[in-house]
């Protein structure tokens, strides 16, 4: 059972003033999203975390690079899942590194990485700035915030993008954009625009619905030419995308600007290959066939510190259910662009689909209003499940999430406890842990993560205890 301190304030007491500000969205869907409480790590947890996190990035930073330089067309589109048009630009080899965020189980074990949000995480404010909010308030002064800096590796990632595109001819104004009038993601997006600005950027705020581009030509708003922009907006949806006034098929037009080298994205188009969940099972194809490599390319592609990181921290994946179904191991059975969630189901002993609010994101097609808090229709949700339920999935082995209860306005919550670690250029940068059911969806709790530097593992239960 984790460990969670309580701090001796009320939601109310707590969000009304510079809390509140740094996360607006401290309830969201008409309930309860941050908990007045802290979730307690110990130091030798937090030390294996970081090395373990940064191992794990470096593996799939790998992979990545030789999936673009190896892999045919063929894998990345069946393998992987990458749309037809987002395979040319995802094959573009930027700079390594970039704003993602692993999820990691805790657990008799070991620590497991069960995924990796590459593309668009979210949770930044609440790690950044949040955390160290709370930790703060808290009576214990052995107690310190694992992700106080976050801030400056978010500065020295758009130092790398943004001199990586320079050299590109890419420069000026960096703009950032989201779905305006969606308060998470908008207050994601400008806190990121706000570190930009103080890496010595000039940086501008874009809706997205204001966003306007011209095929061959360029992206622009109101008037303004776009050249570098950081997008709060999922590429598996924007490759769909298409203007219905005009009938521009805006996805198809934006990529071309980026293959032609006039627009310049972060995270960069790359990324989409990471965040795919086929491509946890082309980590593990690849471990399981580590020494036939050199047959195909010339060379072992891991090497024995890579191999002894994948066998500790990543957990058996494949493309079919059958390893599982075999030697009947329970496991989890994943949609290869399934969100918060949706799209997962558990296997095995016990047999569990997700369910919960709506996705942050959703495709245009299906889109519920962006400046609700309120779930959408019964068919909006029946849309939205078929979206992600009727995807190829990938099957990986399921272990067992660590208790925790905390308490919230509707009482004490018995759930379970997902640890998210960002990566931000290579390095650990924060943690964002929530409690939610057994997969972790969007009513999952925010409980902010703190480490208590006096506690070691036997010591837990007593400190407990004393508390």
């Amino acid at each position: 059972m984790r460990h969670i301190y309580e701090l001796p304030f009320s939601h109310e007491e707590v969000f009304r003033d510079e809390a509140g500000q740094q996360v607006p969205y401290h309830r969201m869907y008409g309930k309860q999203y941050c908990v007045p409480a802290l979730t307690v790590y110990t130091p030798a947890e937090m030390q294996e975390l970081r090395a373990a996190v940064e191992a794990v990035d470096g593996i799939y930073c790998k992979v990545m690079r030789f999936i673009q330089q190896y892999m045919p067309d063929s894998f990345l589109e069946h393998q992987l899942g990458i749309y037809p048009g987002l395979i040319p630009a995802a094959r573009m080899e930027m700079v390594t590194g970039g704003i993602t965020r692993q999820d990691w189980i805790i657990g008799e074990t070991g620590p497991k990485c069960i995924e990796n949000n590459t593309d668009t995480p979210t949770g930044i404010p609440e790690a950044a700035a949040l955390e160290g909010i709370l930790v703060g308030m808290a009576e214990k002064t052995s107690l310190y915030p694992p992700s106080k800096g976050m801030d400056e590796c978010i500065r020295e990632c758009f130092h790398s993008w943004l001199g990586a595109y320079a050299k590109q001819g890419l420069q000026g104004v960096v703009t950032f954009t989201s779905f305006g009038d969606h308060v998470e993601d908008r207050t994601n997006t400008e806190y990121l625009m706000k570190l930009c600005q103080e890496a010595g950027y000039e940086t501008f705020y874009a809706p997205l619905e204001e966003l306007e581009i011209i095929p061959g030509d360029s992206l622009y708003h109101q008037g303004r030419e776009i050249n570098l922009l950081y997008r709060l907006y999922p590429l598996e949806y924007l490759i769909d995308d298409r203007d219905e006034t005009t009938g521009v098929d805006i996805g198809a037009a934006l990529l071309e600007l980026v293959q032609e080298g006039r627009l310049g994205l972060m995270n960069p188009v790359q990324h989409v290959l990471m965040q795919s969940k086929g491509f946890m099972a082309a980590i593990w194809s690849l471990y399981e066939r580590n020494e036939q490599t050199p047959e195909y390319c010339g060379f072992r592609l891991f090497n024995d510190a890579e191999l002894e990181t994948i066998s500790r921290y990543l957990l058996p994946t494949y493309f079919e259910a059958g390893p599982f179904e075999l030697d009947s191991i329970p496991y989890v059975a994943k949609s290869y662009w399934g969100r918060e969630g949706r799209g997962t189901s558990l296997l095995g002993d016990e047999t569990e689909q997700t369910t919960g609010k709506p996705n942050t994101y959703t495709p245009v097609s299906v889109q519920t209003p962006s400046n609700s808090n309120e779930t959408g229709t019964v068919d909006e949700e029946e849309e939205l499940a078929a979206y992600y339920n009727n995807q190829p999935k990938i099957y990986q082995q399921l272990v067992p999430m660590e208790q925790a209860v905390i308490q919230t306005e509707d009482g004490e919550y018995r759930g379970y406890l997902l640890t998210g670690v960002f990566v931000i250029n290579g390095r650990f940068a924060g943690v964002l842990p929530r409690i939610g059911e057994k997969v972790t969806g969007d009513m999952a709790y925010y409980c902010a993560a703190t480490v208590n530097e006096r506690m070691d593992d036997e010591e837990e239960k007593e400190w407990t205890i004393w508390d």
